[in-house]
């Protein structure tokens, strides 16, 4: 079960001069840009972003936010675009290097990242941050061990940094470690409760005690907390399959796929959904790649063999 991991984005706010000259302007572009992002019109403050570039090219704070809206918009190629055009004039940018970092995991560019990764545990070591990108990145590439280093280093700058415990609990699931991935989540739980990955990564310790209405009612808390995010409605989907609601499966695993149709583990689900309800060969459609690409995908194996008993 995949779980999204958290992406810190910070805004640059410019400041106006009071002439009327190109340099306002261009600022006052830039705020209206940001105005826009705090309206949720995340396409306008695009817009108004590349009016201040249309003046200024190199105009460092309207390349990152500009950057920054491609990202949530999932627009990834735009994203990276506008930060390496920033780290053109600063190569050592902090925050432009972890975005593009991240931008670059979310993009499938593990070693992109990684190389950003190793900049900035480098360059900025007293910044937790460096570690957290790094501990993202080991992980993508199942560097388990490496990715507990990474997080602990950051844990040794920030101890009550939740997307920091999270993230290792996270690891620690992978690797079956169970009850030292609850007792983090406890600990990041007290720090902050409005936290919705803690839930989620509750939810899915739950389903591997095989405690289904345990993890059903922590993902539905998770999904309050972030109604929009892809990989809750999926976990929710497969613990409805566990507990025999088919039909309330399939519209979160679809309303999953629409978000993210990249996610394997929503496909993964769909191919279980197609088992349960006997279609043999839709459910083969599912899982026979996952099987042939991806076999040591939880679930996977199991359900493609099951299918082609039916």
């Amino acid at each position: 079960m995949k779980k999204q991991f958290i992406i810190l984005l910070i805004f640059a706010l410019g400041t106006l001069a009071s002439c009327d000259n190109e340099e306002s302007k261009k600022g006052r572009f830039l705020l209206k840009g940001n105005e826009k992002v705090k309206d949720n019109d995340l396409t306008g403050a695009i817009k108004f972003y590349t009016e201040a570039l249309a003046m200024d090219p190199e105009f460092r704070d309207a390349l990152y936010n500009r950057g920054l809206m491609y990202q949530r918009l999932n627009q990834l190629d735009q994203a990276i675009q506008d930060y390496s055009l920033v780290l053109q004039g600063n190569t050592n940018d902090f925050e432009v290097l972890f975005q593009r970092g991240l931008a670059y995991i979310d993009n499938g560019e593990f070693y992109k990242a990684q190389n950003d990764a190793k900049t900035l545990t480098s360059t900025y070591p007293e910044e937790w941050k460096s570690f957290f990108l790094a501990g993202l990145v080991a992980e993508r590439l199942k560097q388990n061990e490496d990715a507990l280093v990474a997080f602990d280093r950051g844990l040794r700058l920030e101890p009550q940094n939740v997307d920091l415990l999270t993230n290792k609990a996270t690891i620690l699931y992978y690797i079956k470690k169970f009850e030292e991935a609850e007792n983090l989540l406890q600990q990041a739980l007290a720090i902050n409760s409005k936290e919705a990955n803690i839930y989620n990564l509750q939810a899915m310790v739950a389903f591997e005690r095989d405690a289904f209405e345990e993890a059903l009612s922590l993902v539905e808390q998770a999904l309050e907390l972030d109604p929009r995010n892809p990989y809750f409605y999926n976990n929710r989907g497969l613990f409805k399959l566990y507990l025999g609601d088919l039909e309330g499966s399939l519209k979160d695993i679809n309303q999953s796929i629409k978000q993210d149709p990249r996610n394997t583990y929503a496909l993964r689900n769909k191919g279980i959904y197609y088992y349960y309800k006997g279609e043999k060969e839709l459910a083969l459609q599912y899982l026979r790649e996952l099987y042939e690409r991806t076999p040591d995908m939880e679930l996977v194996e199991k359900y493609f063999k099951l299918t082609e008993r039916l």
